[in-house]
């Protein structure tokens, strides 16, 4: 759990089971890894469309919903026109 500390106040992609991208600003989290994102959006990827951002706000996560949680590099990020980019939607985790 510790691991996470380090993420606190930064920037984060949360990569769901369900297949969901999420990115925001990590403000907390408690011994089950549930997390609360401020500033979240959901990006959505499709073959046909750019990403689309869907403006979430304050969030929270349930831990036991994260597939892959990760530091995200604004500058970088900033620097990628989404509109552009192309990909196949994540499918959810089957058991």
């Amino acid at each position: 759990m510790s691991s996470l500390q380090g993420y606190v106040d930064r920037r984060v992609m949360l990569v769901l089971q369900d297949g969901r991208t999420i990115v925001g600003q990590l403000s907390g989290f408690d011994q089950k890894s549930n997390v609360i994102l401020s500033d979240s959006r959901e990006r959505v990827y499709s073959m046909d469309e750019g990403v689309e951002e869907i403006p979430l706000g304050l969030y929270i996560v349930k831990g036991d919903m994260i597939a892959l949680i990760g530091e995200v590099d604004t500058d970088r990020d900033a620097a990628i026109d989404l509109t552009t980019i192309r990909a196949e939607a994540i499918p959810p985790i089957r058991y």
